[in-house]
């Protein structure tokens, strides 16, 4: 409450030279962000040091670095800018004049699932709206959202931060992908061969697919990972001409090599999982964002 009794002390001018200086950690950039010169930055920047009673930004070789009471500040300052930008923005959003730039994180799956169909949209409707795409593990999409890094995360998110609000883009189950020449003569997968094979795993920064792991674990069953990685892309390309098993979601193998590739079901029940999207509760009346939302979601629809 008392940093926010700060806050309320600075005009908004103030706030956005703030704001600029903990996101740039350097005057100069910060007053080229703004469009100022370094001198008013340097100024504004004495007088929130005057005013909040702390150095803030502390030099370190030739960047700023923030102070345990700067760093305090950036969730209520990145809020408050927030509302107000919200609080100023016209009632309607015209998606044919905008300009915007947003920033969306998603894995490659994530992408080649809704980039086409948006890329279309945007160019037809919005030319004026540009996106930046990001990828991460599932915990660093959430985090850029929480702290303002990211406007949309698309993934699976079993554990959704109460600060964030999230839309179900669609429910996916589970396969397997196999070379064709090693499925077994049954032409299915049975428990004891998917067990004895070794398998392709993917994931990103350790968040792997821990619903496959759960539903091994209840069987007191592992399964040997032969190699991890994060591109779902190549994925496919490593299964064939080898023993090798890949356990994903059925969208990720729609355009696989049929004539060398196979897909089954795999010998053991692994829950469906939910695809999503999610920002901030501060962003909901962000008519730009909503719309974009949206646009996603009609998207899928299409696809689907």
């Amino acid at each position: 409450m008392h940093q926010m009794n700060d806050l309320r002390r600075i005009d908004l001018n103030l706030l956005v030279i703030l704001d600029a200086l903990l996101s740039e950690q350097h005057v100069t950039r910060a007053a080229e962000r703004l469009h100022l010169s370094q001198p008013a930055v340097s100024h504004a920047l004495a007088r929130l040091r005057d005013v909040l009673g702390d150095p803030l930004l502390v030099r370190a070789g030739s960047t700023l670095v923030p102070t345990a009471r700067a760093l305090e500040l950036i969730a209520p300052l990145t809020e408050a800018l927030a509302q107000v930008q919200s609080l100023l923005a016209p009632n309607t959003f015209d998606p044919a004049s905008a300009r915007r730039t947003f920033r969306l994180a998603m894995s490659d799956y994530g992408a080649a699932i809704i980039l086409p169909s948006l890329i279309r949209t945007l160019r037809h409707e919005a030319p004026g709206i540009d996106l930046q795409i990001s990828h991460a593990s599932r915990e660093g999409m959430l985090e850029g959202v929480l702290n303002g890094d990211i406007d949309v995360a698309a993934g699976v998110f079993p554990e959704m931060p109460h600060e964030l609000r999230s839309t179900l883009l669609f429910e996916e189950r589970y396969v397997c992908l196999l070379d064709r020449r090693t499925l077994p003569a049954s032409g299915h997968l049975d428990l004891r061969t998917y067990l004895s094979r070794p398998h392709a795993l993917l994931e990103m920064r350790g968040s792997g697919t821990p619903e496959i792991e759960r539903a091994l674990t209840s069987l007191r069953e592992r399964r040997r990972v032969a190699i991890s990685l994060p591109h779902w892309n190549v994925a496919p390309q490593l299964i064939s001409g080898t023993d090798l098993i890949l356990t994903v979601s059925s969208r990720s193998v729609r355009d696989i090599d049929q004539q060398t590739l196979v897909v089954v079901p795999p010998p053991f029940e692994i829950p469906p999982f939910t695809f999503v999207l999610a920002w901030h509760k501060r962003r909901g009346g962000d008519q730009a964002l909503n719309w974009l939302n949206q646009k996603i979601q009609e998207g899928i629809v299409a696809a689907s």
